[in-house]
């Protein structure tokens, strides 16, 4: 499986009707009642914010909405394509501009569908993999090595404090915790370690 790594949006243009689809990463269902309403208030002349999204480490937890389109129409095509992608913990919101005419059913399902095949392939993403996070401290003098360590081990720094001594946090590939934790005492000869938090 493979996971969004950040946003994307892309329009479409069917008889005049605008389609609008937005990527983003999400981690829960439960997050996406939240974007959705936020999706209204950016896009107060909208006829439709419909979803679609895929979340789990497998893939297997789904939600759609037609948002008052015809049954099936929107959101359910929209998932459809988008379980074909295997890409997970994303959800993909397609704002609808009406443009006056009518697409009946099947163009409906076509213009939702299309919207998410285009998205699609403008999406950066990346391998979902275990990660884990991390926190270290250490003096001065060992951070440019330490940098080259945590890139060796694929470690990604989200935060760092400079203050008597230097402190780090971020996640790293799971499979690398130890390797990580060796490098550490054996640059500092033994004065700093890291602390793991599995996510």
């Amino acid at each position: 499986m493979q996971i969004l790594v950040e946003k994307a949006e892309h329009e479409i243009e069917v008889k005049k009707s605008r389609f609008i689809a937005i990527a983003l990463p999400i981690q829960e269902l439960s997050q996406i009642k939240e974007l959705v309403q936020q999706t209204r208030v950016n896009h107060p002349g909208a006829n439709h914010v419909v979803h679609a999204a895929v979340v789990g480490p497998n893939g297997d937890l789904y939600s759609y909405s037609d948002d008052h389109e015809p049954k099936n129409t929107a959101g359910r095509p929209a998932l459809e394509v988008l379980k074909g992608s295997k890409i997970t913990n994303i959800l993909i919101l397609i704002i609808r501009y009406f443009g006056g005419t009518l697409l009946g059913t099947g163009g409906l399902v076509k213009a939702y569908g299309d919207s998410v095949r285009e998205i699609l392939t403008l999406l950066n993403t990346e391998a979902l993999i275990d990660k884990t996070e991390f926190t270290l401290k250490i003096p001065y003098n060992l951070f440019e090595l330490v940098k080259i360590e945590l890139e060796t081990v694929q470690a990604a720094i989200v935060n760092e404090e400079f203050s008597t001594e230097i402190s780090l946090s971020g996640t790293l590939p799971t499979a690398n915790k130890e390797e990580l934790a060796q490098r550490i005492i054996q640059l500092s000869n033994g004065q700093s370690s890291v602390v793991f938090n599995d996510l």
